[in-house]
């Protein structure tokens, strides 16, 4: 284990600061003995990693060395309170600036303020409160544009922005406009390595996203995410991935939209699964209640919106679903980072991707070249892979707990393209491809059934496998038309069931 220094307070609440932590701390204070005092810098560092630690040794090292107050500035009432304690727990003397703060009369008693961004603007704006004698401001997830509108009252201060992900939430609006450099901490992999995070074990299902829409802020849109994930087919899939790689562990879901969160929640709910839902519409004793009952829950299933993403700590999280898909970096890394916290004997958590986002964005430990996204954001956002080219080099291979259900399993390297190659080549129509698809997958049921009743029960299991032949079919053919998918789906199941006929 690397080695530590310990920070102490007058209430002799201990706090850690780590080797890498040290190190970041030396880097960050270099730039800001060398640089102007109005000069912006941006720290990365990974979920998980202690970004709120290493700020804080910022704030009671600049406010013991410089003799001037710190402002720190959140997006959300939960990371001001967390912000706030950490502070404390390092000594420095701190005041939150919430709706209940109309003006600072007491603001001499302080060193450092702890602000909600829209709370602190609505102040500054109508003149009532004054901040005096303020030389640094750190800005916590500062890839949230919200925090612009601030800077216009701190143009001779030092400004830190702090973030896992230095890409910005509006694309229209880099990073790099507001910060003069980045500093890139220690990597998801090399903090693994080290023992400070849990890896990730990552498991993807087969999605069609086709159906999805990208809004104006450059994600899909609630709509019709709601539309896909709320359906029947991905609400099964959904309950069987949890089944077949969570269940029984404390399992968190982020959905798009809060119909499917409730969706999923009356789901695992009929299927006898100890669950809850949150969205941003429950109350705060609600919220803190059901969060009271997922972390004494053993078992709990926690189906959510992106509520959850920041200002969130749980770290006997055991299992992550992303029942969505995201076309944003930044949130992916927040979702995945709420199962990355080390815990007891916790190394490892589990990743169930519904949504195709580790092979958008690539696996989540995965070496991420920060600076050339901070320096060249369009570039990166223009090169993600899409989505049709996602799905054609999608591979379905048959989940463990489905072969143990086929353990006879009669030509079980079928390939539907190379199939179609060969019917082709022979001069047949190529209809004849899924034909022999048809029949062999009707050989792999019998083989595996008892009576007709277990082969239509088994012929279900192959909904998967189907579809994904169904959809290389298409491809194959270049046609991929919704109506053209859904008649062949119906054509291919009636007559799979028919070929039982006789057979028993």
């Amino acid at each position: 284990m690397a080695n530590t220094v310990e920070i102490q307070s007058k209430k002799a609440t201990k706090k850690q600061l780590y080797d890498y932590q040290i190190a970041d701390l030396k880097r960050i204070f270099d730039v800001m003995e060398n640089a102007p005092d109005n000069y912006n810098l941006l720290y990365q560092l990974p979920t998980g990693g202690g970004k709120t630690v290493v700020f804080s040794e910022i704030v009671r090292r600049y406010i013991n060395n410089k003799k001037k107050k710190v402002v720190i500035l959140t997006h959300r009432i939960e990371l001001c309170k967390q912000t706030s304690k950490v502070l404390k727990g390092f000594g420095v003397n701190n005041k939150i600036i919430n709706s209940k703060v109309k003006e600072l009369p007491d603001q001499d008693q302080y060193q450092c303020f702890v602000a909600m961004v829209e709370t602190l603007n609505n102040r500054l704006n109508d003149g009532k409160l004054r901040l005096e004698d303020i030389g640094l401001v750190i800005i916590d997830e500062a890839h949230y544009n919200s925090f612009r509108k601030l800077f216009k009252f701190f143009e001779n201060c030092f400004i830190l922005g702090v973030t896992a992900t230095p890409l910005s939430s509006n694309i229209k609006l880099p990073m790099k406009d507001n910060y003069k450099e980045l500093i890139v901490g220690d990597d998801i992999s090399t903090l693994i390595g080290n023992g400070f995070l849990a890896s990730a074990e990552m498991y993807n299902y087969d999605v069609s996203l086709s159906a999805l829409k990208v809004g104006i802020n450059g994600d899909y849109t609630v709509k019709s995410s709601e539309a896909l994930y709320s359906n029947a087919n991905m609400l099964g899939k959904l309950l069987f991935a949890y089944e077949e790689l969570s269940k029984g562990k404390k399992t968190l879901i982020f959905n798009n939209g809060i119909n499917t969160s409730r969706d999923v929640y009356y789901t695992f709910k009929r299927a006898g699964y100890n669950v809850r839902h949150l969205d941003n519409t429950c109350g705060k004793q609600e919220r803190r209640d059901i969060l009271k009952w997922f972390k004494n829950t053993p078992d709990g299933v926690l189906t959510s919106v992106s509520i959850l993403t920041t200002g969130f700590d749980e770290p006997s999280v055991e299992s992550i679903i992303l029942n969505r898909a995201t076309r944003s970096l930044t949130l992916y890394f927040q979702m995945i980072g709420r199962g990355s916290r080390i815990n007891g004997d916790k190394t490892k958590f589990k990743v169930i991707d519904l949504g195709n986002n580790s092979i958008r964005f690539g696996p989540w430990s995965q070496p991420v070249d920060w600076q050339h996204i901070y320096k060249n954001p369009d570039y990166y956002l223009e090169n993600l892979r899409h989505d049709e080219d996602i799905e054609r080099d999608f591979v379905y291979e048959m989940p463990d707990s489905l072969k143990k259900r086929f353990k006879k399993n009669p030509n079980d390297d079928f390939d539907i393209q190379e199939e179609y190659k060969n019917v082709i080549r022979d001069g047949k129509k190529s209809m004849q491809a899924i034909e022999n698809s048809i029949a062999q997958h009707s050989e792999l049921v019998i083989a595996n059934s008892e009576d007709i009743f277990e082969a239509r029960a088994l012929a279900k299991l192959l909904h998967d496998d189907i579809c994904y032949r169904i959809k290389k079919y298409c491809h194959c053919i270049m046609n991929s038309t919704k109506n053209y998918k859904e008649w062949l789906l119906e054509e291919y199941i009636r007559k799979l069931r028919l070929s039982f006929n006789g057979k028993f």
